[in-house]
Parts: structure tokens; C-alpha cells; sequence
């Protein structure tokens, strides 16, 4: 029998409540959502009123480090980062191009998002944009960095990044916004948080928010940290531009106040850990919904790496626990995580289903996509449970670099079960 169902109080961005649901596990699509009046001894899963079922949620920035060079292998793959995400309770992901082959064009693109479909859960692919590259055949999402970063393809000045985006009108637009004047200028300063200050992601913004209008991109900041910055972005709303932004979970849960002393090298990334003044403003917008996605810019770098003052930190294997955080210590509305973590993730990657499901015809069994409790979508769920405390462990994390920023930190919630379209994931 193909036919499976479930009853949960589910969270979606419009109401709270126990219902069922019904799915074919031979398609991999909900058939039924509601009061269904299914007798509990005929359903297959039934969770208690300490679980919160959510479509399963989305990240759309991580860095899975494969491409078609392989040169990167050794930190992730995109079947370990799959495992990763699982165990963090993601079902897809978007994948950035700052690879050693960047996907910059139909072919390189296709190449990599290829390698992409052995993967457990559906990983899909931005473009890069560079002072060289030209809009795909196709809508694809992209990512422009405005500043180095890891990896070579960044811009160098805005000049450079101007002409670039003249080619990319009405194109899908993902920033990262810090400055590269600025960031020279602070270059030799002492600590990572002061090479990489505020004043590099303002001024960055700023420049982003003009390009979006100038160019009418639908535009998109990532891993947002200040909160100087977030008064632009409001600015630029009310003015009737329209941008969206990403968090991180540890942008939200760290402040350069709460990193261990002698221990910073684990916690760097870019843009940095911002003081507590940047986190508590960060918190607010996004308790607001002011802020669209919870991102985790994934980044895993091996140990050695780490020690040697490289960028980034994995943060797959946790997305759940700390989407149990926020609902359960910080008080976010269960409401905002479902837009946030569910429903922005999946409307962010159906803009792009139709490009995806032409070039990959395998990836027509999605149906309508991710990230609603719906008819026609994923039976793909995302459980927690608010009363099952969880210590997190490196030796308990999917990802190949086998470490997490998280290490040792307790928490009051966690993953109870993970459905990836339709079948029930085993953690």
C-alpha cells in the first residue's frame, strides 16, 4: 500500500493546528491535508501535542564545496552534506557557486547541478556572476559577491559590479554584502571582526539596495549581521523597493561577546560574529518577520583549516535544534519559523522549478515543489519535539569536516523525525 498518513499539530504561516495528512509514498506528493477524520488505529504516524510538524524546511545558502573539479571533496560531498541536512531536518538546499569550476554558464551549470541529482535530498544551484559573466539561457537564481570572500569570483569595486549587473536586469539576485574598500582599509587591523566591520556590510547595503532598483533585480542580502544595516533595508521598503534577507542561526545565537576566549578561530566567518547590539536587532526583525529566510551559509572547512584562520563554519546538522530554539527559548511565533524555514525556502527555489524540471526531467516528481502542507507538494515534513533536550556533540554530526560551532551547547528542544518526499527518513 502506497498510500500513508499522519495526524500532528501543524505549524504553517497562517495557523496552528492539529490536522492530517495524507500522501502516496510511490509519488512522493500530499493527496490530503485537514481534519480528515482518519480513526488513529488507521494512520501510520501519530505525534503527541509536544511535537510541531512543519513542511520540511529549506536552507537556500550553503556551500556543499563539490563541483566538477573535485578539488574540494575533502571537506563536503553533496551526499554528505544531504546526510547533514537530514540530520538537521532539511529536506533541500541551495547550493553557492564560489567553487574552484564555477557554474557560470548553461553548460557549467548543468555540469554541476548533474552531480548534484545522486544526492539524497534535492540540492539545487545558484549561478555566479563575475566582472566577465552573462545571464544563463534559462531563470536561474545567482549570487553576486561584492567583496572577496572564499573563493576567487568576487568583484574588486563597484564599478566593476555595476557594469556586471547591467547584464542581469530583472535577474534573481543573491548578495553578499561587504565592501571591498573597505575591507582593504581594515585589513591588517588586529582581529577578523575589525578586518570585516560593520561599516564594510552598510556601505555594501546601501550600494546592493541602489543596484536592485536601478536594475529592477529581485534582490536578496545574505547571512545579514548588523543592525545599522537593517535600518537601510527598512528605508528602502517604505520607500517601495522590494529586497529580501537571509539570518543565520549562529548571526542569531552568538555575539563576539559569547565566543570563547582563545577559541574565536572556530566562530570565524564572513561577515563576522557581531557584538550583542547587532544580535538583539537581528532577533527583533526576525521575531518581526521582518527578516524572509533562517540560512545557514553552511560552510564546513576541515580542522586544520580552521586553525589557519580560514572563513566558515557548517551549519546543517543543527538547523532543527536551533529552529527549536528559537520557538522554545526565544519565543519566536511557531508562524514566523514556518515562513522563514517552510514556505520562503520553497517559494524561493518553485521561481526556478520550471528551468530545473526542463533540463532534469527527473525532477518533475516534485510536483509543485517544497514548503507547504498542501496538495500536490512534497510529503516532505519537518518534526520537532519542545520538551526532548539535546547536547550537541561533533560526534554526532553528519557533516565530513565532523565539527560543529554548536559543540557542547544544550538545548530544551530538538529533531523528533524527518519525512523527505514521502518516505520517512531514518536519523
Amino acid at each position: 500500500m502506497t498510500i500513508k498518513s499522519l495526524e500532528a499539530v501543524c505549524a504553517t504561516p497562517d495557523d496552528i493546528k492539529r490536522q492530517q495528512i495524507v500522501w502516496d509514498e510511490k509519488t512522493g506528493l500530499i493527496v490530503d491535508v485537514g481534519q480528515l477524520g482518519i480513526a488513529s488505529s488507521k494512520l501510520d504516524y501519530i505525534y503527541s501535542d509536544d511535537c510541531l510538524l512543519f513542511a520540511g524546511m529549506g536552507d537556500v545558502h550553503i556551500h556543499a564545496r563539490e563541483d566538477v573539479s573535485g578539488k574540494n571533496k575533502y571537506k563536503e560531498t553533496f551526499q554528505t552534506a544531504s546526510a547533514a541536512a537530514l540530520n538537521g531536518g532539511v529536506v533541500h538546499c541551495c547550493d553557492m557557486p564560489n567553487n574552484p569550476t564555477a557554474p557560470i554558464d548553461d553548460d557549467s551549470y548543468k555540469a554541476k547541478m548533474q552531480l548534484a541529482l545522486k544526492s539524497d535530498i534535492s540540492l539545487f544551484m545558484y549561478a555566479g556572476i563575475g566582472p566577465l559573466t552573462n545571464p544563463l539561457s534559462k531563470r536561474v537564481p545567482y549570487k553576486a559577491y561584492m567583496g572577496p570572500s572564499v573563493g576567487y569570483l568576487f568583484f574588486k569595486d563597484h564599478q566593476s559590479l555595476d557594469l556586471a549587473l547591467e547584464r542581469y536586469k530583472n535577474c534573481d539576485v543573491s548578495f553578499h554584502c561587504e565592501d571591498p574598500d573597505v575591507l582593504e582599509q581594515y585589513k591588517n587591523a588586529p582581529t577578523h571582526g575589525e578586518r570585516r566591520p560593520v561599516e564594510a556590510e552598510v556601505l555594501a547595503t546601501h550600494q546592493a539596495l541602489e543596484l536592485i532598483k536601478r536594475y529592477d533585480l529581485k534582490g536578496k542580502l545574505c547571512h545579514y549581521s548588523s543592525g545599522e544595516g537593517l535600518q537601510a533595508v527598512r528605508a528602502f521598503r517604505k520607500s517601495g523597493g522590494k529586497v529580501e534577507i537571509e539570518v543565520t542561526p549562529q548571526h542569531l545565537y552568538f555575539n563576539s561577546s559569547t565566543l570563547p576566549k582563545g577559541n574565536e578561530y572556530w566562530y570565524q566567518m564572513n561577515p563576522p560574529i557581531r557584538p550583542s547590539a547587532d544580535q538583539d536587532a537581528l532577533l527583533d526583525a526576525f521575531t518581526k518577520g521582518e527578516i524572509e529566510y533562517l540560512a545557514t551559509d553552511h560552510a564546513p572547512h576541515t580542522k586544520e583549516e580552521k586553525l589557519n584562520g580560514t572563513s566558515g563554519m557548517p551549519g546543517l546538522d543543527t538547523y532543527a535544534t536551533l529552529v527549536g530554539w528559537l520557538w522554545q527559548e526565544v519565543g519566536v511565533d511557531p508562524k514566523i519559523l514556518a515562513s522563514a524555514c517552510s514556505r520562503n525556502p520553497g517559494q524561493f527555489t518553485a521561481k526556478f522549478l520550471e528551468t530545473w524540471k526542463l533540463w532534469f526531467p527527473s525532477l518533475n516528481a516534485l510536483g509543485h515543489g517544497y514548503g507547504e502542507l498542501a496538495k500536490g507538494y512534497s510529503a516532505s515534513f519537518t518534526v520537532l519535539h519542545k520538551n526532548k533536550p539535546i547536547t550537541i556533540s561533533n560526534n554526532s554530526v553528519k557533516t565530513k569536516v565532523g565539527w560543529s560551532p554548536f559543540d557542547g551547547h544544550r538545548f530544551k528542544s530538538s529533531l523528533e523525525a524527518v519525512f523527505l518526499n514521502g518516505y520517512h527518513a531514518n536519523l
